[in-house]
């Protein structure tokens, strides 16, 4: 019989069991820290496609607010319903405009 600490045992390789915790806690750990690195940039890349998102908006309202009514409107009919709903909601919003 072999003692739990020799790693070598009658010929044949074998783990202890605090040895074999070691290695599977460490793997399992490798394994966590990848999960966080991903997850971490997932989360920026979806928060920085929402930021962009935000700035293009605001800067088409601003646009939009700077513009006289008439050009206002036919750049409003040419945009798509529910895009051009958004935007005449904001310029209501945020600077009182219909």
């Amino acid at each position: 019989m072999c003692a739990p600490s020799r790693v070598i045992c009658t010929g044949r390789v074998g783990l202890s069991p605090t040895r074999f915790s070691l290695l599977y806690s460490s793997v399992t750990l490798r394994t966590d820290i990848t999960v966080w690195i991903i997850s971490a940039l997932l989360a920026i890349g979806i928060g920085s496609n929402k930021y962009a998102k935000w700035r293009t908006r605001n800067k088409l309202v601003r646009d939009l607010a700077a513009m006289d009514p008439e050009r206002r409107e036919k750049v409003l009919s040419r945009m798509s319903p529910e895009l051009a709903m958004e935007a005449r909601q904001e310029l209501m919003r945020r600077f009182h405009i219909s």
